[in-house]
């Protein structure tokens, strides 16, 4: 099966890149930062701008019937791993709010920079979606897209 772009209209519209890639039932994830509909990266630290990005992830996701307990692995890039962990608490908080208590293989990575110079954060999964819950994208050129 010939992997499909899935970028849901709520997002930015993306621009070299896409939101996610489904391939058969694995949805491979773009790296999402805190990215608002204005394109702006969220205020406010560590704790919104998880919330921001980790709910752009589970947007993507929720664009091809996934849910949060069909992720599999989640990677998040850090620009301050000490901050990040200060606030590991509520940042637990706000995963359970937007995930339930399932949480994914997981690992984070310290780096000196991300794309938006503002973003602290950056998070990119793969989720495999089961076929009862699976919806394809359309692709452009088929019919019925």
């Amino acid at each position: 099966m010939t992997p499909v772009a899935v970028n849901p209209s709520s997002l930015p519209a993306p621009s070299g890149y896409s939101h996610g890639t489904l391939s058969g039932n694995t949805l491979y994830l773009g790296g999402q930062t805190a990215l608002d509909a204005d394109m702006r990266i969220v205020p406010g630290g560590i704790v919104e701008q998880f919330r921001q990005a980790f709910g752009n992830v589970l947007t993507t996701l929720r664009e091809v019937g996934g849910r949060p307990e069909d992720l599999v692995s989640i990677t998040l890039y850090l620009t301050d791993i000490p901050d990040y962990q200060a606030h590991g608490r509520e940042i637990g908080k706000v995963w359970r709010e937007l995930a339930g208590p399932v949480y994914p293989a997981m690992a984070g990575i310290g780096c000196t920079a991300l794309w938006q110079p503002e973003a602290m954060i950056e998070i990119l999964g793969v989720a495999v979606v089961p076929d009862e819950r699976l919806v394809r994208p359309a692709v452009p050129g088929q019919a019925g897209a």
